[in-house]
């Protein structure tokens, strides 16, 4: 419980942060009207309506996953099933992706539009215990409307970003007396500081799916053991960095390239091990007993 009230606080701060990065990026514009600005988000918010409203089309199709019958893949209809029915949520589409790197993920505007999918190479490596961590892990971004929050951190960042090439464009404060390398130096550090905060967030949810599809299993041991082979697996079978793959990377379970040196704090994952030390703390607090205690779903 504690930590779900931890990441719940620190999401709403970082989404506080970032509306300070918006407002003190535009008082310092020292050309453009209100007029520009509010056409320039509304343009910036029909593309993430956009996006979000096709979140499941656009993930499907990057991964060049097809949707399966229950006679193909019965483990995963099995799992699915009893998961959203003991969550009391409606029954998502399953596909499979034809890649032997090993990642799932959810998508979908909402629960009735829900998309889950495998790849063939997690359904190679993982028992069924740990694919049903997996799957668990997977339904509660979707039930905690993870997908929404995504949308609106992306809406976030890509605003200040643009209103930091406005800034670059009109020349910042000069015509109104502003310190003008005051101007350029947030011309530059708001974008990267945005972006942070878009990460901080994404990790942040990760967490929580990670503990609530352990409370709607019952076994967050299994969720760690299966952690642990994703790592692995996706170290030695990273998926091509190309620009599909990087907007969708995010909803996948296990950051799917690889990630050295300083590209580990532009990961939109939080460490692995950091999240199985998590989860068999959860167990351990547990005594090994089962978990789970009816549907867990927040707004």
């Amino acid at each position: 419980m504690g930590h779900r009230h931890f990441n719940g606080l620190k999401t709403a701060l970082l989404f506080g942060i970032m509306w300070a990065f918006l407002l003190a990026l535009w008082a310092v514009v020292g050309q453009g009207s209100t007029g520009t600005l509010v056409l320039f988000c509304g343009l910036g918010l029909a593309g993430t309506a956009y996006g979000y409203w096709n979140s499941d089309k656009i993930a499907i199709r990057a991964m060049q996953a097809r949707p399966v019958s229950e006679i193909e893949q019965p483990q995963m209809y099995r799992i699915v099933r009893e998961l959203s029915t003991a969550a009391r949520q409606p029954m998502p589409r399953l596909f499979v992706s034809p890649t032997a790197s090993p990642n799932a993920f959810a998508t979908g505007r909402n629960p009735r539009h829900a998309a889950v999918c495998c790849t063939e190479g997690i359904l190679r490596i993982l028992t069924e215990r740990e694919l049903r961590g997996v799957l668990g892990h997977e339904l509660m971004h979707v039930y905690n409307r993870d997908i929404l929050t995504s949308s609106i951190a992306a809406a976030f960042a890509g605003l200040i970003t643009g209103l930091a090439q406005i800034m670059l464009f009109f020349g910042g404060g000069r015509d109104r007396g502003g310190n003008p390398f005051a101007a350029l130096l947030m011309v530059f550090l708001a974008p990267v500081a945005a972006m942070l905060v878009q990460l901080a967030i994404s990790r942040t949810r990760e967490y929580d799916a990670d503990e609530d599809g352990s409370r709607l299993t019952g076994d967050p041991t299994a969720l760690a053991s299966a952690l642990r082979k994703l790592e692995s697996g996706t170290q030695k079978q990273p998926l091509p960095a190309n620009r599909d793959l990087v907007n969708v990377s995010h909803l996948m379970i296990a950051n799917p390239f690889r990630a050295a040196g300083v590209r580990r704090l532009f990961a939109t994952h939080p460490p692995m091990a950091t999240r199985i030390e998590r989860l068999e703390r959860m167990a351990g607090s547990q005594g090994g007993r089962g978990i789970q205690d009816g549907p867990i779903t927040r707004y």
